[in-house]
Protein backbone atom coordinates (compact mmCIF):
# COMPACT_ATOMS: atom_id res chain seq x y z
CA UNK A 1 0.00 0.00 0.00
CA UNK A 2 1.31 3.43 -0.91
CA UNK A 3 0.36 6.40 1.23
CA UNK A 4 -1.11 9.42 -0.57
CA UNK A 5 1.44 12.12 -1.36
CA UNK A 6 -0.29 14.49 1.06
CA UNK A 7 0.32 12.03 3.92
CA UNK A 8 3.55 13.84 4.80
CA UNK A 9 1.38 16.72 5.99
CA UNK A 10 0.63 14.72 9.14
CA UNK A 11 3.73 12.83 10.30
CA UNK A 12 3.60 10.97 13.60
CA UNK A 13 6.06 9.13 15.81
CA UNK A 14 5.16 6.22 18.05
CA UNK A 15 7.72 5.38 20.73
CA UNK A 16 7.43 2.39 23.01
CA UNK A 17 9.89 2.26 25.86
CA UNK A 18 10.33 0.97 29.38
CA UNK A 19 10.99 3.53 32.08
CA UNK A 20 12.64 2.60 35.38
CA UNK A 21 10.70 5.16 37.43
CA UNK A 22 7.70 6.86 35.83
CA UNK A 23 7.54 9.93 38.14
CA UNK A 24 11.25 10.64 37.57
CA UNK A 25 10.88 10.09 33.82
CA UNK A 26 7.79 12.34 33.66
CA UNK A 27 9.61 15.29 35.26
CA UNK A 28 12.41 15.00 32.70
CA UNK A 29 9.87 14.54 29.87
CA UNK A 30 7.99 17.67 30.94
CA UNK A 31 11.22 19.65 31.32
CA UNK A 32 12.07 18.77 27.70
CA UNK A 33 8.80 20.19 26.33
CA UNK A 34 10.43 23.38 25.05
CA UNK A 35 13.19 21.55 23.20
CA UNK A 36 10.65 19.08 21.77
CA UNK A 37 8.51 21.98 20.52
CA UNK A 38 11.53 23.78 19.01
CA UNK A 39 12.50 20.52 17.29
CA UNK A 40 9.05 20.26 15.69
CA UNK A 41 6.77 18.29 18.00
CA UNK A 42 3.24 19.68 17.72
CA UNK A 43 1.25 17.55 20.14
CA UNK A 44 1.53 14.25 22.00
CA UNK A 45 -0.27 11.60 23.99
CA UNK A 46 1.23 9.38 26.68
CA UNK A 47 -0.15 5.92 27.26
CA UNK A 48 0.87 2.92 29.35
CA UNK A 49 0.41 -0.75 28.70
CA UNK A 50 -2.50 -2.14 30.67
CA UNK A 51 -0.36 -4.97 31.98
CA UNK A 52 2.83 -3.00 32.74
CA UNK A 53 2.69 0.74 33.44
CA UNK A 54 6.47 0.98 33.10
CA UNK A 55 5.95 0.37 29.36
CA UNK A 56 5.19 3.89 28.17
CA UNK A 57 3.93 4.80 24.72
CA UNK A 58 4.66 8.33 23.49
CA UNK A 59 2.56 9.12 20.41
CA UNK A 60 3.25 12.50 18.86
CA UNK A 61 2.58 14.63 15.78
CA UNK A 62 5.51 16.45 14.18
CA UNK A 63 6.16 19.12 11.60
CA UNK A 64 8.10 16.52 9.58
CA UNK A 65 9.55 13.05 9.97
CA UNK A 66 12.99 14.46 9.19
CA UNK A 67 12.69 16.83 12.16
CA UNK A 68 11.51 14.00 14.41
CA UNK A 69 14.36 11.70 13.36
CA UNK A 70 16.95 14.43 13.82
CA UNK A 71 15.64 15.11 17.32
CA UNK A 72 15.23 11.53 18.53
CA UNK A 73 18.61 10.44 17.13
CA UNK A 74 20.52 13.45 18.50
CA UNK A 75 23.27 12.87 21.09
CA UNK A 76 21.48 15.33 23.41
CA UNK A 77 18.33 13.23 23.46
CA UNK A 78 20.23 9.96 23.83
CA UNK A 79 21.74 11.42 27.01
CA UNK A 80 18.36 12.71 28.24
CA UNK A 81 16.89 9.23 27.79
CA UNK A 82 19.80 7.68 29.69
CA UNK A 83 19.38 10.09 32.63
CA UNK A 84 15.60 9.55 32.59
CA UNK A 85 16.01 5.78 32.93
CA UNK A 86 14.62 4.83 29.52
CA UNK A 87 15.37 1.30 28.35
CA UNK A 88 15.32 0.00 24.77
CA UNK A 89 13.11 2.54 23.01
CA UNK A 90 11.44 1.44 19.79
CA UNK A 91 10.68 4.23 17.30
CA UNK A 92 8.08 4.01 14.55
CA UNK A 93 7.97 6.94 12.10
CA UNK A 94 4.49 7.12 10.58
CA UNK A 95 2.59 9.00 7.89
CA UNK A 96 -1.13 9.42 8.38
CA UNK A 97 -3.25 7.74 5.73
CA UNK A 98 -6.65 8.61 7.14
CA UNK A 99 -8.28 9.97 10.29
CA UNK A 100 -11.99 9.99 10.99
CA UNK A 101 -14.24 10.28 14.01
CA UNK A 102 -16.88 7.60 14.40
CA UNK A 103 -18.83 9.60 16.97
CA UNK A 104 -21.11 10.93 14.22
CA UNK A 105 -22.22 7.40 13.22
CA UNK A 106 -25.48 6.11 14.61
Amino acid sequence: MTAPSSANDNPFVLIIHEVEDYPKWKVIFDDAAIIRRRAGEIEYQLLALETDERQVVHFSRWTSLAAARAFFESPELVEIRRVAGVRAPEFLYLNEIEAKSLQVLR
